[in-house]
């Protein structure tokens, strides 16, 4: 028993890593209004996200204290770089070609049901239980995001974009674990430092094959570029990462969803897009499946 009015030990840790998620969110759901911001004024999408690990990976290196602070093995260096930068490549070029064959609203449900996945394929592997608690908050979660952006018509909707949307869920629904793995192994700013910097070397790549890298933005889009940087990658990655090693992928993954309701309040905040009736109705569920999570302290 404990002390009426004390947080459990076990719920203390949870509390705190659930609000991490919930920063990394707010970081990560504002990379589509900071590069709508950045193409705006004029910047190439791929370029952006380039630089955007660019810098990031530099940022996070400094925080962890310099390279002396991210010695790891040649073999796990190889594969956080390779796997885990080439995830994040790969999964930021497949969702941003989705829209080229659809509108954001439908590519943004298909996006979240990684959570779904998530779960199935951690009860698939027997990793993690798929108890009543959790399938109730996979639940309200999804629905959610349904009632924000809009579940997609079957009409009118492009093979292509929905493979695209798909596949790129899928795929980060296998980073999730991916990355909790990694960090098992070695330090969590190790993991997003050579997280973010093969990123950057991907898309790097990408950018000089089908049009080349160039720094010549003009200030509103370097702006856009450093708040990427900053806020959806060094505060977005160490925060998720440090929740991450305390919820386990699906927990983390659920708690992740509240990420559309931070990309519509960032929306109306710096591009003046008014928050409409069903952002606040499906935040709410949001709201309620991080709850239910919250008090949950054991699966």
């Amino acid at each position: 028993m404990h002390t009426p009015g004390a947080v459990p030990a076990t719920r203390a840790p949870n509390s705190r890593a659930m609000l991490l998620i919930v920063l990394s969110a707010s970081g990560f759901g504002a990379v589509p209004i900071f590069a709508s911001m950045a193409t705006s004024a004029g910047a190439r999408l791929l370029n952006v996200l380039a630089w955007r690990y660019a810098i990031g990976a530099l940022l996070l290196m400094v925080a962890a204290g310099g390279m002396r602070m991210l010695r790891v093995p040649a073999r796990q260096l190889f594969g956080v770089l390779v796997l885990a930068g080439g995830a994040q490549a790969f999964i930021a070029f497949t969702s941003l070609s989705a829209l080229d064959y659809m509108p954001a609203a439908p590519l943004s449900f298909l996006f979240y049901t990684y959570p779904a996945w998530v779960a199935v394929l951690a009860a698939v592997r027997g990793s993690e239980r798929l108890t009543r608690p959790r399938l109730l908050a996979l639940g309200l979660s999804l629905a959610g995001i349904a009632i924000m952006v809009g579940a997609p018509a079957a009409r009118g909707l492009q093979p292509t974009g929905v493979a695209l949307a798909l596949v790129s869920a899928f795929a980060y629904a296998l980073y999730i674990p991916l990355i909790g793995w990694y960090q098992q192994q070695i330090a969590e700013t190790a993991v997003a430092v050579y997280a973010a910097l093969g990123a950057g070397v991907f898309l790097f790549g990408i950018d000089v094959i089908t049009g080349g890298i160039s720094a010549h933005m003009n200030l509103a889009a370097w702006e856009a570029v450093l708040a990427l940087a900053v806020w959806s990658t060094v505060v977005a990655f160490l925060a998720f990462l440090r929740g991450l090693r305390t919820l386990g992928p699906v927990r983390t993954a659920i708690v992740s969803t509240i990420e559309p309701f931070w990309t519509a309040m960032l929306g109306a905040l710096l591009l003046g897009q008014p928050a409409s009736s069903s952002t606040i109705e499906g935040g709410t569920l949001i709201a309620a499946a991080v709850i239910l999570l919250q008090w949950q302290a054991r699966d």
